[in-house]
């Protein structure tokens, strides 16, 4: 059973990609009501919901957005939905939505498969600071 703390949203993300890291980062600083909770793909618990939702980890390799009343979501919907959930304006940048899913995915997989060579790969999944590490699961 997946046990998330109550009214929270898990970002699941490639826990040794640089992008998807800062793309992490990012999330913490802009998540002005704490609606978020991160963990690493590679992870138990990011397996777990990959193995419930038989998601093949070869296609979801980047970041995924679960919510457990819905589902979980990835490539571009994860992203446009993360950016709704971090209010304005980030927000405004689910006017994306008009492009059909096909379009945007494919521009978000022409990204996912050139991370590591643009922007690098660390060997070990990243440490949260002693004061974020509530947020981590």
């Amino acid at each position: 059973m997946i046990n998330l703390p109550k009214q929270k949203l898990l970002i699941l993300f490639d826990g040794v990609c640089n992008l998807c890291n800062s793309s992490v980062q990012y999330v913490i600083k802009h998540d002005k009501r704490n609606n978020f909770v991160f963990a690493a793909l590679q992870g138990d618990l990011g397996q777990e919901i990959i193995k419930k939702h038989e998601k093949d980890l070869k296609q979801l390799d980047s970041i995924l957005l679960y919510i457990p009343e819905k589902g979980i979501f990835y490539k571009s919907t994860a992203a446009l939905k993360i950016a709704y959930h971090l209010g304005f304006p980030n927000r405004l940048l689910t006017v994306f939505f008009i492009i059909p899913e096909v379009i945007r995915n494919w521009a978000y997989d022409f990204i996912a498969k050139r991370r590591y060579k643009w922007f690098g790969k660390n060997e070990f999944c990243m440490t949260p600071s002693p004061e974020l590490k509530d947020r981590f699961l």
